[in-house]
C-alpha cells in the first residue's frame, strides 16, 4: 500500500509543470480547445450579408453558330464540332436522359468541350454511353459526368468540363457560349487574340 501512495505521489508531481491547480494539459484538452478558438476566431470575422447575391457559373457569350439538328441526333451518339475557336473540338450528345444545362423537348443535349481540364489531356472518343459519362482521360483517369454539368466523377481534375451553352430553334440546335474556361486559354473572350 505504501509502495502504491508513493508512485500517486511522483505521478502528481510529474504532471505538475508550473499549471495552477498542479494539473497538466492533456493532448486532447489543447486540440479541442485550440480548435473551438480557431472557429469562434474565425465565425467572428463572417458577417451577415443578408440576402447574399447568387453565385453564377463563368459563362463567356460568343457568336452564334448552328451545329446541328434535334432531328439528326440519336442517343448516345456524338457529334464533334468545334466551337468558339476551330482549334477547339466538343461534343454534341442526346444523353437521353434529363441533363444540367439540356436542351431539346427532354431537355437530354448536351455539348461539352473535349480536353480534360487537369492537363489538357485528350478525351475524344471516351463518351460511355451507358453511364453518360466523358472519360475517363488517358493521363490521369478523370471521368465526368454529363448529366451535371460536366462535374468530376473522378481522376485528378478539380474542375468541370467546360459546357457549351446551347439554344435550340425549332429543329436547329446553336451553340451561343462557353461556361467555364477551356483548357488551354487564359481567358474567355469573344475575340481570339494572337
Amino acid at each position: 500500500m505504501k509502495e502504491t501512495h508513493g508512485l500517486q505521489a511522483r505521478n502528481d508531481r510529474d504532471h505538475d509543470h508550473g499549471l495552477p491547480g498542479g494539473h497538466c494539459v492533456s493532448r486532447r484538452r489543447l486540440l479541442l480547445t485550440g480548435g473551438a478558438a480557431v472557429t469562434l476566431i474565425a465565425l467572428n470575422g463572417i458577417q451577415d450579408r443578408g440576402d447574399a447575391a447568387p453565385l453564377h457559373a463563368l459563362k463567356a457569350d460568343y457568336p452564334r453558330q448552328g451545329i446541328g439538328k434535334v432531328s439528326a441526333l440519336r442517343p448516345g451518339s456524338p457529334i464533334e464540332f468545334a466551337y468558339p475557336y476551330a482549334t477547339v473540338s466538343n461534343i454534341l450528345v442526346k444523353l437521353d436522359v434529363p441533363a444540367g444545362g439540356g436542351v431539346g423537348p427532354a431537355q437530354d443535349i448536351v455539348a461539352f468541350n473535349q480536353v480534360c481540364t487537369h492537363m489538357g489531356g485528350p478525351l475524344h472518343g471516351s463518351y460511355k454511353k451507358e453511364h453518360q459519362i466523358l472519360g475517363p482521360c488517358q493521363l490521369h483517369l478523370t471521368t465526368f459526368d454529363l448529366t451535371r454539368h460536366g462535374m468530376v466523377v473522378s481522376g485528378h481534375a478539380t474542375e468541370s468540363l467546360p459546357q457549351i451553352v446551347l439554344e435550340t430553334v425549332g429543329d436547329d440546335i446553336y451553340a451561343v457560349g462557353v461556361m467555364g474556361l477551356v483548357y488551354g486559354y487564359a481567358a474567355n473572350v469573344a475575340a481570339r487574340r494572337a
